[in-house]
């Protein structure tokens, strides 16, 4: 997968973890931050339990993102003292 398709993967991701974590979103540069990283953790916790990691840009790979946004953003919080679920 290209830079550019993991920007807009990380974007969509960031947003809608963010909004299932706090509501409220981290902002746009932290969303995308969050969001691409999310897609990586993402893609190798589903990877190591067998199920197949991000592929490309569908539905599969947003929903795989999105569940490792939540897990950044959950352990963000954790680790800054911010509101959490």
């Amino acid at each position: 997968m290209g830079y550019i398709s993991w920007i807009i993967l990380g974007v969509i991701a960031g947003f809608i973890g963010s909004k299932i974590v706090n509501k409220s979103g981290q902002g746009f540069l932290r969303d995308i931050a969050l969001g691409v990283v999310g897609a990586v953790v993402g893609g190798v916790l589903f990877s190591a339990v067998g199920l197949g990691g991000v592929t490309g840009l569908n539905i599969w790979s947003m929903i795989v993102s999105v569940v490792g946004a939540i897990v950044v953003l959950w352990v963000y919080h954790q680790m800054t003292g911010r509101t959490r679920l």
